[in-house]
């Protein structure tokens, strides 16, 4: 029989993963805005508009998967500083969460159709990663955020040059998800085999692909 706070855990963790796919997840910061004002619609081209909500889609899915692992790492945790860590984590995350759906209304584009199926396996790599130990699963999200980092800078590059806004939204991401690796490379991450960041960035490549379009 499950204990009262294994439930409770086992009912926020299911709450979580509904908001998360849903797009109920609120923002406790407010969406970073561009120095210029005026209106992205009048700037964007139709093809432009395409790209950039093709752009954030991924962005967006990405931080699906962040909700997903953060999530499952926190509930693996071994020690209750770990946790609060990973829940911490979690929460900012749920800000670039909030944004980039946001930013996929403002561009008329959607979010990703298989939104359920990236939760569920980032789900599962987390709770692996979460398995294996404390300074295991400080060593994924190192590697994790650092891959997330270079991803974001290949979007600045990509993303045309007048969606001001879109590009506000991934310079405060990227340097979220900087802070986050550093912060679990003091706290004790161990390295990641490099075999695991090759599969890591195999599957990254296939997500990304994928969401772009779906």
């Amino acid at each position: 029989m499950h204990s009262p706070l294994m439930l409770d855990t086992m009912i926020a963790t299911f709450d979580n993963a509904l908001r998360t796919i849903g797009g109920s997840v609120p923002a406790a910061r407010p969406c970073p805005k561009p120095d210029r004002t005026d209106s992205t619609a009048e700037r964007l081209t139709p093809a432009e508009r395409r790209k950039a909500g093709a752009l954030m889609r991924v962005n967006h899915v990405g931080e699906v998967c962040a909700q997903a692992m953060y999530q499952a790492q926190a509930l693996t945790a071994r020690t209750p500083e770990l946790r609060a860590s990973m829940k911490q984590a979690s929460r900012e995350e749920g800000d670039h969460l909030a944004w980039t759906r946001q930013r996929l209304d403002q561009l008329n584009a959607r979010p990703s159709l298989l939104n359920p199926l990236w939760y569920a396996g980032a789900f599962s790599v987390g709770l692996i990663a979460g398995r294996v130990g404390d300074a295991a699963s400080l060593g994924f999200v190192v590697e994790t955020e650092r891959q997330v980092e270079q991803h974001l800078q290949g979007h600045l590059e990509r993303l045309p040059e007048s969606d001001l806004e879109s590009r506000a939204i991934v310079e405060q991401m990227k340097a979220d998800e900087n802070h986050h690796a550093q912060l679990a490379s003091a706290a004790g991450a161990s390295a990641i085999p490099w075999p695991v960041k090759m599969a890591m960035r195999g599957a990254a490549r296939i997500m990304t692909r994928t969401a772009h379009y779906i």
